[in-house]
């Protein structure tokens, strides 16, 4: 399936921006609608300077009057990406729409979600908006039925999805973010198969499946090569795949998600739960 629709996320951070180039980069390339959502939701800043003035004793007509204010850089904000979006989109003949609604963050964006063919968001940040807790970004894995693309922040990547790095083990999750990524794999000038301790994989499962999944890619018409690392102690598979990507010059990694879908909180998967936590670059899952 083509992916003709996508969402991104933005909200009040500067990392918003760089999320909107970055999808307006992979709709373009897809031929995709894009459609950034805005949440008109108070930060934490904003929330922690509302609760200082009420400890303060302000009085009513000054905390009407700090309201007002911080509904207006809100509404600033939205124009800013509102005329960014617009001015991008004309450059590069894209459609695309801010669409700014009202309600938490936490419940709004998966319910977009399901009506896109991938997300894309950030990860959880402090300063982000109060409901994105640190669960927020693992939970869209297994409450949207799509695909989602995480852009780490303080980071600014020119591209995506034009050299890509699947990471391979012949698993059910890594299977199935493969299955979802081959739209995009399928438009990059270049894929790497990177397979983590390969004898181990070979053990368990036989066969030769770098060459297989290679074969499989090239049939879509994917430039793909391989490669293995073997040794590689458990805890530190997250930080070597990141490296090895970054070394390849990769601009986004595909990578299964492993957890339990009704009890994320606590079982998601080592790995999965160390990519979120110290990415370094964008990264593609599903669920």
């Amino acid at each position: 399936m083509a992916l003709k629709d996508l969402l991104v996320y933005v909200d009040q951070t500067e990392d918003s921006l760089v999320r909107l180039r970055l999808a307006v980069d992979l709709a373009v390339r897809n031929d995709s609608r894009l459609t950034a959502i805005f949440v008109r939701e108070w930060n934490r800043d904003q929330l922690d300077l509302r609760k200082a003035a009420e400890l303060g004793l302000v009085s009513a007509a000054g905390l009407d009057s700090l309201d007002r204010r911080i509904e207006t850089s809100i509404d600033a904000v939205a124009e800013r990406l509102r005329s960014t979006l617009e001015t991008l989109a004309r450059k590069h003949g894209l459609v695309a729409e801010l669409r700014c609604v009202d309600g938490v963050a936490s419940v709004v964006i998966p319910q977009h979600a399901r009506y896109a063919d991938l997300c894309i968001l950030g990860h959880d940040q402090p300063e982000g908006p109060a409901s994105v807790n640190y669960t927020f970004a693992e939970q869209l894995l297994f409450v949207t039925g799509r695909p989602v693309l995480f852009v780490p922040p303080l980071t600014s990547p020119k591209t995506l999805g034009r050299h890509i790095v699947v990471a391979w083990n012949s698993s059910r999750p890594a299977a199935r973010s493969l299955n979802d990524a081959v739209p995009l794999i399928e438009r990059a000038e270049r894929t790497t198969i990177l397979l983590i301790n390969s004898s181990g994989i070979l053990r368990a499962h036989g066969g030769l499946p770098g060459e297989n999944i290679v074969e499989h890619l090239r049939r879509h018409g994917a430039s793909t090569d391989v490669v293995r690392i073997d040794d590689v102690p458990p805890d530190v598979v997250a930080d070597r795949l990141q490296a090895e990507a970054r070394a390849l010059g990769a601009d986004l990694i595909v990578a299964g998600a492993f957890g339990h879908p009704r009890l994320w909180e606590k079982l998601l998967g080592g790995v999965t739960y160390d990519l979120l936590a110290r990415m370094s670059l964008p990264i593609f899952m599903s669920h």
